[in-house]
């Protein structure tokens, strides 16, 4: 990821988000909002990875936290939320996985009929071993 920007805070929002993947998590959002350069307040988003946004999941998987910082010209903004891997063991992150997280079970062995055979209907299967 190559950003060419001259501004401060979009140096260090890039910095931060490659720092926090970099650490294993599934995806980081950072927003940051106020009056970034001038007199004019806009905000300014930096995505990376994976974000669930909606459902139980969220709740589980997903860490925020909101700074206000202020200055001079008035308050800066900071949110920042990181999607946790799925643990196991539940160290680093959530025991539970995905909903839509699917593991593919290897099939189980089949048993092959020595050879062809049928069974003739109205018999039971002792008559017709004579």
């Amino acid at each position: 990821m190559i950003v060419d920007c001259s501004c401060f805070f979009c140096r260090a929002c890039y910095g931060v988000l490659r720092f926090v993947m970099e650490s294993g998590a599934r995806g980081c959002e950072i927003i940051v909002s106020g009056k970034l350069r001038g007199q004019r307040a806009k905000s300014m988003k930096f995505v990376d990875g994976l974000m669930i946004h909606s459902g139980q999941p969220r709740n589980d998987y997903v860490d925020q936290a909101v700074r206000h910082i202020v200055l001079r010209q008035g308050v800066l903004g900071i949110k920042v939320k990181i999607m946790l891997p799925w643990d196991p063991l539940g160290k680093t992150g959530p025991k539970k996985p995905l909903p839509d997280n699917v593991t593919i079970a290897e099939p189980k062995e089949e048993v092959i009929p020595i050879g062809p055979g049928s069974e003739h209907k109205g018999q039971s299967k002792l008559d017709a071993s004579y």
